[in-house]
């Protein structure tokens, strides 16, 4: 089914085709009819299925054609980078629609929190996690009388990380005449419990994650941050075969600063993010597609737009956030019947995300340590990151990575010494 079936407003499926969405996945066929319809939902899914937009498109739709007057949908997320995410594909959803949207997370500065307080009363949508927005509760920051959606996403993540008291006071905090939408991977007894306080004869759905090609060759190599930049040149500067290349960032901030570390290697490379305008985005990959431009580094939000074919390598920069960034990421490749190669550059505290991937997905992927004239590779650990959880099971919100070589410590899965990667081994 094509989103134009399904009724969405003109201005939303504009958008959406530019970012290359034209058929439904099979969650988002289910979940969005009835949404619209204005029932509760509570959807099995793991990343990968197409949830985001599952529940954004539907509520989209219906802020861009009935009026509304301040903060219209709530959506809770574990994490500050879950947050971060749906806050950039809801702007190229969006791109058409008047609505804005605001993430809210701890780990910022004074002048962050002053932000969020402003945005908490004038975005439409706000997107948060359960701690910080606890914290804005009770400074009195919020304003949700007008509220009409409510959006648990990987509800079951939140409650493993011990926010299930702080999920029912932000509850009791909302409008009790709403539409409730709850996303979980796995629906245990507890979820169950939550959903039946909290939701009114909701439609349910189940939906399996779908998979990598099977035409892209999947590797990782461990390394740590300062060397990312040298292994992306040495691993394609004498390799014609990887003739168009897409680096992914994880943040849109940090696309300039792989651009200059890749810059003056002896072959193009360029930015693209959602701060280009979209005539300066369209003419970065019109460069790209006629092969002027070898090397374009891009960020999620685009991952789904990039609709090139012939591209011969994707390397994620980063360990992305969850599986269905990376399913998105490396989808860019083997495209139209053709191989290519997707490699993941792990840091120390990204192993443990990696492995996370690698279960969702159902494929454990060859890990690579560097060529010794770059650098020394850290230890395959995929445990948590240093540090741990705080008190309460909650992960450390703000928490980056910090380059340095882990313990020696080897707790299994493949871990293989450099080799080159060529097309179709």
């Amino acid at each position: 089914m094509t989103f134009k079936e399904i009724g969405l407003d003109d201005r939303i499926l504009e958008a959406i085709s530019y970012m290359g969405f034209d058929k439904a996945t099979p969650i988002q066929e289910k979940a969005i009819p009835e949404i619209l319809k204005g029932r509760d939902l509570i959807a099995c899914a793991q990343t990968g299925t197409g949830k985001t937009a599952a529940f954004m498109l539907p509520l989209l739709h219906q802020m861009a054609v009935e009026p509304h007057i301040g903060t219209s949908t709530l959506v809770i997320v574990p994490t500050r980078e879950l947050a971060v995410q749906i806050d950039q594909q809801i702007q190229g959803f969006a791109y058409f629609v008047p609505v804005s949207s605001m993430a809210i997370y701890g780990g910022g500065s004074g002048n962050e929190w002053e932000t969020q307080k402003k945005g908490l009363t004038n975005a439409d949508i706000i997107i948060a996690t359960p701690g910080k927005l606890i914290s804005h509760i009770n400074m009195g920051n919020v304003k949700f009388d007008k509220l009409r959606h409510l959006i648990l996403d990987e509800a079951d993540r939140m409650l493993d990380m011990g926010f299930y008291d702080d999920i029912k006071k932000i509850i009791e905090a909302l409008p009790k005449n709403r539409q409730t939408l709850m996303f979980s991977a796995t629906m245990p007894p507890k979820m169950r419990d939550l959903a039946r306080q909290n939701l009114n004869n909701p439609f349910e759905v189940s939906i399996a994650v779908s998979k990598p090609s099977e035409r892209v060759l999947q590797a990782a190599y461990l390394v740590n941050d300062g060397n990312k930049a040298r292994l992306i040149n040495d691993l394609i500067k004498d390799k014609p075969s990887f003739e168009s290349v897409i680096v992914f960032s994880s943040t849109k901030k940090s696309v300039n600063d792989i651009v200059k570390g890749l810059s003056g290697q002896g072959y193009t490379v360029e930015g693209i993010s959602s701060d280009l305008e979209q005539k300066e985005r369209e003419e970065v990959l019109n460069r790209f597609r006629s092969k002027k431009t070898r090397v374009i580094v891009a960020t999620d939000v685009l991952a789904r737009g990039i609709d090139i074919k012939d591209i011969n390598l994707v390397v994620n920069y980063n360990v992305p956030g969850d599986g269905e960034d990376y399913v998105h990421r490396i989808g860019r490749t083997a495209r139209a019947d053709a191989d290519g190669v997707a490699l993941t550059l792990v840091n120390e505290e990204e192993m443990y995300k990696m492995a996370a991937i690698e279960k969702l997905i159902g494929t454990e992927i060859n890990k690579l340590t560097i060529p010794p004239h770059i650098g020394v590779s850290p230890e395959w650990n995929p445990g948590r990151p240093k540090g741990g959880f705080q008190r309460g099971g909650r992960r450390p919100e703000g928490k980056t990575s910090s380059g340095q070589r882990p313990k020696s410590s080897n707790t299994g899965g493949q871990h293989k010494k450099h080799k080159p990667i060529k097309k179709g081994e």
